[in-house]
């Protein structure tokens, strides 16, 4: 057994990680550029949406909190428009202002897969489940600063400072319950699914192909001569 001194404890910090690494991984796979974070995080009291470009989410189920992230307006439209371009698309084609309904639903969806991957790593590091609410995002004027209260018990807040391949910076706050999960006995975590892998296996074998009449009398043809 493990002893109590020697159980291996994760708290706020290792959440916060994972999901700061969520947002890395996700935002530096669609704007095929460098998206990191820095080595310090703050210890703040409360979470606010600010200018230019905010987006919150609540998460509940093995423990409960709130995820804000907040973009300057550089930050944002970087993020939208290397992710679309990447995609293919035109320069031509994409919205000009931070403040287009279209670039706050690009932001949302990728704010929905850094959620999606950071609740995958719960369930396969933590082996406990969360669900969470669809993102949403809010353009912000500079006057306005917007309190979210998540009716947390014991509150434990922190706000990280992310940087984007071009140097612009974007901020997340996360805000959970104070919460430790020990490792009773050792496990290894789930590896990530491969969706190409999975694909594979779930598609069909390819049916060979129909032999032709000609084919057949060339066989008939060599068993008969005894080859």
């Amino acid at each position: 057994m493990t002893s109590p001194h020697n159980a291996v404890v994760y708290g706020t910090e290792d959440v916060l990680i994972s999901l700061c690494n969520s947002v890395t991984r996700v935002l530096s796979v669609a704007t095929q550029g460098a998206v990191h974070y820095s080595g310090m995080v703050q210890r703040i009291t409360k979470t606010c949406l600010k200018p230019d470009i905010g987006c919150f989410v609540l998460f509940d189920g093995g423990f409960s909190g709130l995820v804000i992230i907040n973009f300057s307006a550089q930050a944002a439209m970087e993020i939208y428009q290397s992710y679309l371009l990447s995609m293919g698309m035109a320069q031509q084609d994409l919205a000009t202002s931070f403040t287009s309904d279209e670039v706050a639903n690009v932001m949302g969806e990728l704010m929905n897969q850094v959620v999606g991957d950071f609740t995958g790593k719960v369930r396969r590091e933590l082996q406990t489940h969360i669900t969470q609410n669809q993102p949403k995002m809010l353009v912000l004027n500079q006057e306005v600063v917007l309190s979210v209260d998540a009716n947390l018990d014991q509150p434990e807040a922190r706000r990280v400072t992310f940087y984007t391949g071009n140097h612009n910076i974007f901020y997340l706050e996360m805000a959970i319950d104070h919460t430790e999960f020990i490792k009773l006995y050792d496990f290894e975590p789930q590896e990530v699914p491969d969706p190409d892998a999975l694909m594979a296996q779930a598609a069909p074998a390819p049916a060979a192909p129909p032999a032709s009449a000609a084919d057949a009398d060339t066989e008939a043809l060599l068993k008969s001569l005894g080859m």
